[in-house]
């Protein structure tokens, strides 16, 4: 079913950009496009033109160079944005200018010294100027998660019949809680009555680490499109991570949503932008982290070596991933221990383990992790003290 489809805006290269430290060049940011658009996201926002002549470049060097993905440039309610946008998406094979406003009371009042009559106006506005240029134009109400549902719905309702096509409702400031985010989507979807000429984006921020919760909220409530960065890098706490939105869709197909992301190629994708970007990935970062697929308890360890479902839902291969990995600590047991010596190449029988398991244990106590020279050591040690005897 068409409805089931969830379009993947990755914004890796434009929010996930504005992380201190992570400032890309024309030249990396045209690779991470094009590795982009490989793994399958649908729209690639490139970056903000008018920004600087850097930025400018970067998105109409991208522009270029994509083939398949729609390619976006983001722009405030101003003309001189929007023409800026227009100007380096000129080459586009799918262009989309994403422009909008503050749309809450704390930046009506706060950031524009406004009134909503005004704020409305605007928003009309802008997507007018947008669609002088091109026909896909998506909206954004910034700080749409503290926005009256009212109040947003009559914005929304004003510049779809100005033409935009999505309409983006973020949570700017990661302050909703899921049922919230939910809610208001479904508002929208029940109040606006010309929602259906138009996509609803969620695009959630993770001040409070529910973005992604609230992204799946928001899809489950009928938004049809998912703003996102790999690693969920951005603004502060970061965005909605992609990799977790799509294997949380493709983990719960009940649900009947799918992506046209590769999930084998998360991985590579994940460590390219890391790499690129010089932004380590946390550890234990869901998916991609290093430690996405490590046992380390002795519980853990041994129901996963009898069958994997017990501790995995995902298998490491499925999202691209190196192979589970058995981590030897003071926590680990005993088949855990027989399981990394038979992958070293030695055939303990179970009174050997019981043995080396207490002379392991010893070497566990002294530091975090147990590696495969302490292994050969410890196997070695043994094997010498037995030809002894």
């Amino acid at each position: 079913m068409q409805d089931s489809r969830i379009f993947i805006f990755d914004t890796t290269l434009r929010d996930g950009e504005q992380v201190p430290g992570c400032k890309l060049n024309t030249k990396e940011k045209l690779e991470l496009a094009l590795v982009l658009e490989d793994l399958g996201v649908d729209v690639i926002e490139a970056g903000f033109p008018i920004s600087s002549p850097g930025d400018f470049e970067s998105v109409r060097e991208i522009a270029t160079h994509v083939q398949h993905a729609t390619v976006c440039a983001l722009s405030r309610a101003v003309e001189k944005d929007i023409e800026a946008a227009a100007a380096a998406l000129r080459y586009a094979k799918r262009p989309r200018i994403h422009t909008g406003i503050g749309t809450s009371d704390f930046h009506i009042r706060g950031k524009f010294n406004s009134t909503q009559a005004d704020i409305l106006a605007r928003a009309v506005q802008c997507v007018r100027w947008a669609r002088n240029y091109t026909d896909d134009v998506e909206f954004y109400a910034e700080d749409a998660g503290r926005t009256d549902n009212a109040y947003l719905a009559r914005v929304v309702e004003a510049v779809i019949a100005a033409g935009a096509t999505v309409l983006n409702i973020p949570d700017t400031t990661g302050y909703c809680l899921p049922h919230q985010y939910g809610e208001k989507i479904a508002y929208l979807m029940n109040n606006v009555p010309n929602i259906d000429k138009a996509i609803l984006s969620c695009h959630c921020h993770n001040d409070l680490g529910l973005a992604t919760a609230n992204a799946v909220a928001g899809v489950m409530n009928g938004a049809r499109q998912v703003e996102c960065t790999i690693n969920g890098i951005g603004e502060r706490a970061g965005n909605t991570s992609l990799e977790e939105v799509v294997m949380v869709l493709r983990q719960h197909k009940q649900m009947g949503y799918y992506t046209g992301v590769q999930p084998a190629k998360l991985n590579p994708v994940s460590r390219s932008v890391s790499d690129t970007m010089r932004m380590p990935v946390q550890p234990n970062k869901a998916i991609v982290g290093a430690n996405a697929f490590a046992h380390s308890s002795g519980i853990h360890q041994d129901g996963f070596l009898k069958s994997a479902e017990t501790y995995e839902i995902i298998s490491p291969e499925e999202v691209g991933a190196d192979s589970s990995k058995i981590v030897l600590t003071a926590r680990s047991g005993r088949s855990a221990l027989a399981y990394r010596f038979q992958k070293l190449g030695y055939q303990f029988n179970r009174n050997d383990i019981d043995t080396l398991y207490e002379q392991f244990l010893h070497i566990a106590d002294q530091q975090k992790e147990v590696t495969d020279e302490d292994l050969q050591s410890l196997a070695m040690h043994y094997q010498e003290v037995i030809a002894v005897a």
